[in-house]
This record gives structure tokens, C-alpha cells and sequence, in this order.
């Protein structure tokens, strides 16, 4: 997803005198959705836009000494490390171990962002039209990067039933010969839903019986609502497992482009790993040094700008409650919600036409690959006053159509 753009593929018709390749023939036009909201805007009427998930913007509190760590002098040398400084990999190994993980800082490997870090992945395990199993719903990026890297993207289907659970029956069904990863989001984004110690065993025997690695994805793992959420960086690790993470969401700081990958797994397996990994890094050497020895002092700052978050999201989550027609499928974890709404809105409710009629701006639930039109996402760090406004506005949408239907809920 790009904006407000569902991810459409266009063939390419050769009209064009160069030629492009068909990994990038990505539709690239408005989307209904945008239109909508560029129209409202021209047009000078508010829009309440509940899909910020940029906390720098968001108005939390930062430091107001957050850049001084960039003009440390020691960055003036160049430390060519394809791993990372060892200095930053470690700091990334205390963070792990206020996790209750025990990380060597010679089995991480910094990126620019986790999604360089699926990239540099992708490219280790699969040969092109290899497949990766990913969950659905959660990012839409996944399916860019897999087009990218001449992967095949496999969905794995999430349900919700009182929680939400992996469908074991259904993963299993989808490998085939060539799948070599299973994509873990932990907990997921937009779900919220934090993988069970149960499901995460089960997962383990299933990846190390069919020799698959485990991709993790933990950007979200330090906003738990019911208490800490316990890392896949903890062991045992049975079969070859990455652990991705980064200052996005760890330490709110988007903007800096730092994230990690962490290697776990049998010795040799693991030793292959970090080998083939480290000259993939070295073939970009794309993290710069102010960053890097600045990291140690983000991480050290990352609880306090946690805090901010967790109150936002239990703040907007309780707003939520206060709002009768939309249904909030179970979350336990992240920055985002998914709403249900009543059948007779759902027939009417697509994301433009809300814009156009009420103001605000949700990312349809199609995005993330739930099924039908029923659903919606929001995200829960957007500013109080925003959030709270929005809701009512959708909750009074609902009632309208409720009553123009006469449909009961």
C-alpha cells in the first residue's frame, strides 16, 4: 500500500518505447479513496484522518535534546562493519535482553528499516518464484517487497473467534515445495493478535519438519495492553528463526530509519545464515554512522516514549467502547483497531463515500486482506481530540443508515 493506494498489478502492453519490468507494474492512478479526500480538502471542509500512524506527528513529547546523539564525534570515522558498529549492535542486544533475551551482538545485522531487513532475507532464502508465507490480514507491504525481490507471496489466514488464532489446517495446506519462510507478525499488525506459546510451538515443528525459516516480526512487541509480550528472541530455537525489529516503532522514532535483524537457529544453520546475511549487508552498506552511534542513546530512551503510546492507544481504545455501532474485534497489542459495521452501513460504508459524506478518513479493511466490507481500520495513536471526534462521527453514520434500513444490528 501506498498512501491510500490498494496494490493493483496493470499488464504491461509494450506501448512504451523502454522498456520497464513487470516486477514494478504496480497501478499507480488515484484511488477512489484519495480522490475523495483530496476533493473534501480542496473544497476547504475538515477531515478527521484516523490512519496517522506517524508518532512524530501525533503530538507526543520528544526530547528536546533527541539530535544532539547525531553529531557525536566518533562519526566522523567510517567503520565499514557490513554487520553494523559493534558499539549499536550491542545496544540492540540490551534491548533484547530487557526482553529476557539473550542476543550475541555477532548475530544482528542492521538495516536501514525492517522492510530493507525482509528484503536482505528474502534474497537470502529464496531464488526467484520461491514463496514466503505471510498472514492475513497485516501489511500490505509484504506484497511490494515479495514483487520486488521475484518472490511468490502465500497468505496464511488469521480468524477471529474470541481472539484471534492462527488456522494451523490452512498454513499447513498452503507449503508447498517451494516455500522456504514463514512470515510471523508478533504481535500483528493490524490484529493486535500476540502469538500464544501454544501457536508458537506449533509453528517451531512445523518450519523445522519442513525445513522453513521463521521470519518474526516484533516492532510492535513493546506496546502489550494486558502486560509484557514475551520475544521470539527467547529460546529454544528449533529451526532457523529472524527476528526483525526497529526505532519506527520501538523507540517512536520513524524518521531515523534504523531497524535490526537478530539470527537464531541450530549452529551450523545459524553460522551459514549469518555468513551469507553479512555479505548481502556488505553489498549495500546502506547504515550510515551518525545513526548508528546515536542508537544507543535512542534505545536507552525508548520506555519513556513508550509510555506516551500505551496511554494514547488504552485512551482512543476507550473511546471506542463509547461507540454502540461500531463492533472492536478483540486486540492486545500494537497501535491499530478493526472495527466492524453493522450490515445495513457496510452495504453503503466504502472508505471514499465515508470521506465524502462524514469527514473522515479510515483505511478499508481490503488493505490488510480482511474479506468483505464490513470491516475497517484505525489507528489508535492519532491525536485524542481527533480520534474521539472521528468515532462519533462514524457512530452517527451507522445510526443513520441503521434507521434508513430499519435493519437491526
Amino acid at each position: 500500500m501506498i498512501g491510500h493506494r490498494p496494490i493493483v498489478k496493470r499488464p504491461y502492453t509494450g506501448a512504451m518505447p523502454h522498456h520497464f519490468s513487470t516486477r514494478t507494474a504496480w497501478d499507480s492512478s488515484e484511488s477512489d479513496l484519495s480522490r475523495a479526500i483530496r476533493d473534501r480538502r480542496t473544497s476547504g471542509l475538515p477531515v478527521w484522518d484516523l490512519t496517522i500512524a506517524n508518532p512524530t506527528v501525533c503530538g507526543f513529547d520528544y526530547p528536546a535534546d533527541l539530535l544532539a546523539p547525531l553529531a557525536q564525534p566518533a562519526a566522523l570515522r567510517y567503520d565499514p562493519d557490513p554487520r553494523g558498529i559493534l558499539s549499536a549492535r550491542a545496544a540492540v542486544a540490551r534491548y533484547a535482553l530487557s526482553h529476557g533475551a539473550k542476543v550475541d551482538p555477532a548475530h544482528i545485522v542492521l538495516t536501514t528499516s525492517t522492510s530493507e531487513a525482509y528484503s536482505f532475507l528474502f534474497r537470502l532464502l529464496c531464488d526467484p518464484c520461491d514463496a514466503i508465507l505471510a498472514p492475513q490480514p497485516s501489511y500490505p507491504l509484504f506484497d511490494f517487497l515479495a514483487d520486488l525481490d521475484n518472490v511468490l507471496l502465500a497468505p496464511y489466514p488469521l480468524f477471529a473467534d474470541f481472539g484471534w488464532w492462527i488456522d494451523f489446517a490452512e498454513l499447513e495446506r498452503r507449503i508447498t515445495p517451494r516455500t522456504r519462510a514463514i512470515i510471523l507478525v508478533h504481535p500483528n499488525n493490524p490484529t493486535g493478535h500476540a502469538t500464544t506459546r501454544a501457536e508458537r510451538d506449533r509453528l517451531q515443528s512445523l518450519c523445522a519438519e519442513h525445513h522453513l525459516a521463521l521470519i518474526v516480526d516484533e516492532v510492535f512487541l513493546d506496546y502489550g495492553l494486558g502486560g509484557p509480550i514475551e520475544s521470539f528472541a527467547v529460546g529454544p530455537h528449533p529451526c532457523l528463526t529472524f527476528v526483525v525489529s526497529g526505532l519506527s516503532k520501538v523507540a517512536a522514532l520513524s524518521q531515523m530509519k534504523v531497524g535490526w535483524v537478530a539470527c537464531f537457529g541450530p549452529g551450523e544453520v545459524q553460522a551459514e545464515a549469518l555468513s551469507r546475511l553479512e555479505i548481502i549487508a556488505d553489498t549495500f552498506l546502506s547504515m550510515n554512522a551518525p545513526v548508528q552511534h546515536a542508537l544507543p542513546i535512542w534505545l536507552e530512551g525508548a520506555s519513556a516514549m513508550q509510555a506516551q503510546l500505551r496511554d494514547r492507544v488504552r485512551t482512543n481504545l476507550a473511546t471506542l467502547i463509547t461507540a454502540p455501532q461500531l463492533t472492536l474485534l478483540p486486540v492486545e497489542a500494537g497501535w491499530a483497531a478493526v472495527l466492524k459495521f453493522p450490515v445495513a452501513a457496510a452495504e453503503e460504508g466504502s472508505a471514499a463515500m465515508l470521506v465524502a459524506d462524514t469527514g473522515v478518513v479510515v483505511h478499508p479493511g481490503s488493505f490488510y486482506g480482511l474479506p468483505g466490507s464490513r470491516f475497517i481500520v484505525v489507528s489508535l495513536i492519532g491525536p485524542v481530540d481527533t480520534f474521539r471526534e472521528g468515532i462519533e462521527k462514524l457512530n452517527l453514520w451507522c445510526e443513520s443508515r441503521m434507521l434508513t434500513h430499519l435493519i437491526p444490528r
